[in-house]
């Protein structure tokens, strides 16, 4: 375990260098380092794994480029041909403005507008090899214990048995109860999937790195699937509470205060869930290349000989706030599962 740590931490920090220092070369002939660009390359989303820079020649792993103009219909490219500031077949990516990093095109009046985008995006990418892992891993695993359930179980799937049986014994069975078999698979679903995202958000090489979990709108993807089957699976009396609480009239009609205040309360739960985990990993993400930066703005400032003194107090804040985001990687899965176990078993109530 501490070889793997070591070699991630290696990782991360050659490749944050590696792409700060290309921009410390060009800042050295134009203007002053830019930490803004450094860290929002890292954590946005993009057509391109961008892995360096060497003597100004971008080295990046390109995705594919699926679009459909409305007036000329779909294309379908690698991202080399546009994301240098190149145009192919009239697409290009927006520099500033509304659609700032994101394929474009003119229009027949002239005007720049977004395509219906389908691209594989770093994120996309991302999201499509959790998936894949996640089969891969577990479709194996139940298989076999399908074929023979007595069986000794690999060192592997003992650890995953563990996690799983845990989750489902003191997060799932206490908040549904006699119900839980049947939401079991979703909450076990999504508290792999986000926990195998934050752990390949740490990785910082091709084809990891991706803040696919630091992005709000897969966060509000999981908030609503978490939602929808509160909601939709709600027993009459968990409508009832909120539809007509059992308050005095006055707070129900003719102003129908408290089923508003109920309602919203509804919609507050998944709005808490989606920037809980957002928020929580895009500043994990964040803290740490604000960190590693700081070597190089004091570089292009003061000298290197200050920047070579900082980076020791850099490097060592940065290797603790990676470990702790190791940490927070499981901690936000098993803090999504644990709510959402709660919400739905709170709609599930049954009457008295």
């Amino acid at each position: 375990m501490k070889r793997f740590l070591t070699i991630l931490l290696i990782a991360l920090f050659t490749s944050v260098y590696a792409n700060a220092n290309a921009e410390e070369q060009k800042s050295a002939e134009s203007e002053p380092f830019n930490a803004k660009d450094v860290i929002f390359s890292h954590i946005g989303d993009a057509y391109e794994y961008h892995i360096t820079e060497i003597n100004g020649h971008p080295i990046a792993i390109p995705l594919l480029v699926i679009v459909r103009s409305a007036e000329r219909g779909w294309f379908v490219f690698g991202a080399s041909k546009v994301v240098h500031g190149d145009t192919y077949n009239g697409f290009y990516i927006a520099k500033g403005g509304n659609y700032d990093g994101k394929v474009v095109e003119l229009n027949a009046a002239g005007e720049e507008v977004r395509p219906f985008d389908l691209s594989i995006t770093r994120n996309v990418f991302a999201l499509l090899l959790s998936c894949t892992l996640l089969i891969l891993i577990f479709v194996p695993m139940a298989r076999k214990y399908k074929k023979n359930p007595l069986g000794v179980p690999s060192k592997g799937h003992n650890m995953l048995e563990a996690v799983i049986l845990y989750i489902e014994d003191d997060v799932i069975k206490p908040a549904l109860g006699d119900q839980y078999l049947k939401y079991s698979p979703y909450l076990l679903t999504v508290f792999f999937f986000i926990l195998l995202n934050n752990l390949m958000g740490l990785i910082p090489f091709f084809p990891f790195g991706a803040n696919l979990t630091g992005n709000i709108s897969v966060t509000l993807v999981l908030a609503l699937l978490t939602y929808l089957i509160t909601n939709i699976g709600g027993s009459k009396c968990y409508w009832k509470d909120v539809l007509w609480p059992d308050v005095p009239l006055f707070l129900k009609a003719p102003i129908p205060l408290m089923p508003v205040i109920e309602i919203i309360s509804t919609l507050t739960k998944p709005i808490a869930l989606m920037i809980r985990l957002f928020a929580n990993i895009f500043a994990g993400h964040m803290i740490i290349l604000v960190l590693i930066c700081l070597i190089f703005i004091f570089s292009s400032i003061m000298g290197i000989a200050v920047g070579a003194g900082v980076s020791v107090i850099s490097i060592a804040f940065s290797l603790f706030m990676y470990c702790l985001e190791l940490l927070v990687a499981f901690i936000q899965a098993y803090v999504f599962t644990m709510l959402s176990a709660i919400f739905i078993g709170l709609a599930r109530v049954k009457e008295e």
